[in-house]
């Protein structure tokens, strides 16, 4: 998941020489893009259709837009990020599978060339949409009809106009608006004259509770997830990023299930290895709804 406001998980910091942990929230944000070309995640649509616009997005490791990052396709085609942390490019013609990735870093995101027959532009079609999103994490639509200039498409969540992180005429990841409430929302679409059908989602918002004091070798910690917006159970993964001074305990990655119910919340737990800051990454993992 991540936290409003952020287009990545939701991290915790604990740093053992202040003795306490920190949530670190970020957000994505044309408005708010990274001062130099840092980038650590690629965001590509999860198809693109042959011949025709897409665009991507490059977030640096606060999940800020970045400029000037060098993106490269695995068929030699390379490409810049533009002021606002995207870059707006034309699909390969030839059908298939190909990656992308970040210049310099490594890591590929897969992405799959479609014909542009599969995808007809006359109307609106949504085809796969989450049931429950995080409010401060990207989600992604896919369908077709919709517009592969990532700001031609018009998305408002109720009411208020959400963000298109990438896009291509069969899919779109999305950014909620910054000041969303916990709950179930309309969703709309529109691009080109061409409107989506009414959409639902349950959006809700994570929050974290831990003890404070300092880790240690063998200390015994445990993280608590209130999650608000639903007494439904919903799932979450956490990823222990920092390894060598903490365990996450049963696993890395690690899914849990929420209790449910008025004090719907989850837990993790770590276990010290060494003194130092140990940093865990815990998201929603959004069950999605069927054909619309």
């Amino acid at each position: 998941m991540l936290f409003r406001r952020p287009p990545s998980p939701l991290l915790l910091r604990c740093f053992s020489l202040a003795a306490a942990l920190v949530l670190l929230y970020f957000i994505a944000s044309a408005q708010k893009p990274s001062p130099a070309p840092r980038g650590r995640i690629l965001l590509l649509p999860r198809s693109i259709v042959s011949g025709d616009r897409a665009t991507l997005a490059v977030l640096d490791g606060n999940g800020r837009l970045t400029p000037g990052a060098a993106v490269i396709f695995s068929n030699g085609d390379r490409l810049t990020t533009d002021a606002t942390g995207r870059a707006l490019f034309v699909a390969p013609l030839t059908p298939g599978l190909i990656y992308g990735s970040i210049v310099g870093r490594e890591g590929r995101v897969p992405v799959t060339i479609t014909p542009r027959g599969e995808s007809p532009a006359s109307s609106m079609q949504v085809d796969s949409i989450p049931q429950v999103a995080s409010m401060a994490d990207r989600f992604e639509i896919t369908g077709s009809g919709f517009c592969g200039d990532a700001d031609a498409n018009q998305i408002t969540i109720s009411g208020d106009p959400a963000f298109v992180l990438a896009a291509s005429p069969t899919s779109l990841v999305v950014l909620p608006p910054p000041d969303l409430q916990p709950g179930r929302a309309s969703v709309d679409l529109s691009c080109a004259k061409r409107n989506g059908p009414p959409l639902e989602v349950v959006f809700v918002a994570l929050s974290l509770e831990a003890d404070t004091s300092p880790l240690a070798p063998g200390v015994l910690r445990r993280l608590t997830v209130h999650v608000r917006g639903t007494r439904d159970k919903v799932t979450l993964e956490a990823r222990n990023l920092a390894p060598d001074i903490a365990e996450l305990l049963g696993g890395n990655p690690l899914k849990a299930t929420s209790s449910g119910g008025v004090e719907n919340q989850a837990h993790f737990q770590v276990v010290g290895r060494k003194r130092g800051s140990f940093l865990v990454s815990i998201r929603l993992v959004s069950p999605h709804a069927a054909s619309h």
